[in-house]
């Protein structure tokens, strides 16, 4: 299959390259070239431009081409609880109205309800995602059978799979599916006894892998864990020898000094969730200080439940202009390096090195904005648009893996969207009556 996407303004996020105009060529699932106008004229007018037989073109209308959004931590299939549990703190929020509710889960249930997640993160452009839930399997059957690049991690706790799954899911998903990797994780410290982090630790070292988690989401666990283990999560962890090949962790919105020097230390991800952690009052992550020492952060929306929406857009928002409340400085952020967040230490955090930017060679998961929107007028400065005005709204295209599974509000999924919407609230009618 071969793409032509021509008429358009290209930014490929690479760094220190300009937005520039020209085309995008596709082969299969992979780029084939980014090629600038001024090549593409120069090699016709020397008759050097190839012949491809194209089977899709299609014009941008000048429109903006870049990588998709990496949403770096979600949980796919809670759509079902989407303002289920509205307005109420993290603690009381799981364990009154969350894991009640999911123990009702079935495995064909949180295939459907993923697969309505899947049309929310196309529409809003986001072509990757870090899901972590109870049933990893059943999330990646509904990420193939969409077309959604799916990251994979369990939801292991006390109550929720167990080590030796977690080893057999890491085996069985790396490589077997082009969309479909797997991370080590665990649920949380407060969830998890030591035993099962000794474990999962022992497993990072076996598979020389880095381990992900929710982490010092609020100053409640923080201090949970100092009265268990007599220290803050990211340092007893470190202790138990579960960052020895790298990682990161959700949230890190109460991080004290020694955690945020065990992250800089072993090479570890901040995943923000900031509209997250402003729904449930877990507080504001202090992203300028990871900046400053140098610790990469990536962006997750993380799931319906606690955000109500996959959108990327508002998330890209909030990371940005929290930070500059927090540190009192309109400065301390910048739109470009909140972009690069959202698309490329994402996919670094991820696990996704072949989808973090337009360049022959990377995948095709590629969006494209539109420009032609008052939100986005006049043109002074792109990148802050994106940041500071753009929305989803703004997505014309979504491409993963070389196919366009939306465009221009229509899906290509391979089921009639009502479809899916009828019986997620079937399921949810089901669950409520039990």
């Amino acid at each position: 299959m071969n793409t032509r996407l021509y008429n358009a303004k290209i930014l490929t996020m690479e760094k220190e390259r300009p937005v520039f105009e020209g085309e995008l060529w596709i082969k299969n699932e992979k780029i084939a070239g980014v090629i600038p106008r001024e090549e593409l004229e120069r090699e016709k007018a020397e008759g050097m431009l190839p012949e491809i037989r194209w089977d899709i073109q299609m014009d941008c209308g000048g429109n903006l081409l870049m990588p998709g959004f990496k949403d770096a931590h979600t949980h796919s299939a809670m759509t079902f609880l989407r303002s289920y549990a509205d307005d109420l703190p993290l603690d009381r929020w799981l364990n009154e109205k969350i894991f009640p509710m999911e123990a009702k889960l079935k495995a064909d249930d949180i295939y459907e309800l993923t697969r309505l997640a899947v049309l929310e993160y196309l529409s809003g452009g986001i072509t990757s995602i870090f899901d972590m839930y109870v049933d990893p399997g059943a999330v990646a059957g509904a990420c193939i059978e969409t077309g959604m690049r799916c990251v994979l991690m369990p939801g292991l706790n006390n109550s929720v799979s167990s080590p030796k799954r977690v080893e057999e899911e890491y085996i069985r998903w790396n490589g077997r599916h082009p969309l479909i990797s797997y991370r080590l994780g665990f649920h949380a410290e407060y969830t998890c006894s030591e035993e099962i982090l000794r474990a999962v630790a022992e497993l990072a070292h076996r598979h020389r892998a880095g381990v992900y988690m929710h982490l010092a989401e609020t100053a409640g666990e923080v201090e949970g864990c100092r009265e268990r283990h007599g220290t803050t999560p990211a340092v007893y962890l470190d202790s138990l020898g579960m960052f020895a090949h790298g990682g990161g962790g959700f949230h890190c919105v109460h991080m004290m000094p020694e955690d945020v020097e065990v992250f800089r230390r072993r090479g570890l991800y901040v995943i923000t969730n900031p509209a997250s952690n402003l729904k449930l009052a877990s507080g504001i992550a202090p992203i300028a200080e990871y900046e400053r020492q140098k610790i990469p952060v990536a962006i997750g929306t993380d799931g319906p439940a606690s955000n109500n929406r996959l959108d990327m857009f508002r998330e890209m928002y909030l990371t940005a202009v929290l930070c500059k409340v927090k540190e009192n400085d309109a400065a301390a952020l910048s739109a470009e390096r909140v972009l690069r967040m959202a698309t490329v230490h994402g996919a670094e955090a991820m696990g996704l090195k072949e989808a973090d930017i337009l360049a022959k060679g990377k995948y095709a998961d590629v969006i494209l904005i539109d420009l032609h929107k008052p939100n986005m007028q006049p043109r002074n400065n792109l990148i802050g648009s994106l940041v500071y005005s753009a929305e989803r709204s703004n997505v014309r295209m979504t491409m993963i893996n070389g196919s366009i599974l939306y465009r221009n509000g229509e899906y290509f999924v391979g089921e009639n969207p009502e479809k899916i919407y009828e019986r997620c609230n079937e399921i949810l009618k089901r669950m409520l009556s039990e």
